[in-house]
């Protein structure tokens, strides 16, 4: 199994902007599509971003046009800039492959709070 790490979340005001990192520390994950996931307290679990191996991007519709994922095959790393954040972007965010085949991680808390 490979293990997801999550990283870079933390406390922004609205408007602000956050980058967030996923690395797969035992396998390979450039062979697959990956998919940012995020779960705000009482909600369950929605889908946020995903890229292909090819490098194309599907967005959920409430952050497109301010949600930009990529990755970094070399680094075993997914990405998530986040900006324009807005208050009912708190949640906690995780990362998977689209299928959500691997194991969950811990996920990285986002707080958009002024």
């Amino acid at each position: 199994q490979v293990d997801l790490v999550e990283s870079g979340g933390g406390l922004v005001q609205p408007g602000g902007s956050l980058t967030l990192s996923c690395a797969a520390s035992k396998n390979t994950i450039s062979d697959k599509a990956m998919a940012w996931y995020r779960q705000a307290p009482g909600k369950q679990r929605e889908f946020v971003a995903l890229i292909t191996t090819g490098g194309g991007t599907g967005y959920n519709t409430s952050v497109k046009g301010h949600f930009t994922v990529s990755r970094d095959n070399a680094k075993n790393t997914v990405y998530l800039q986040m900006n324009s954040l807005k208050p009912e972007d708190t949640a906690t965010y995780y990362c998977n492959t689209a299928s959500q085949s691997l194991d969950w991680g811990q996920g990285t808390q986002v707080t958009v709070s002024s």
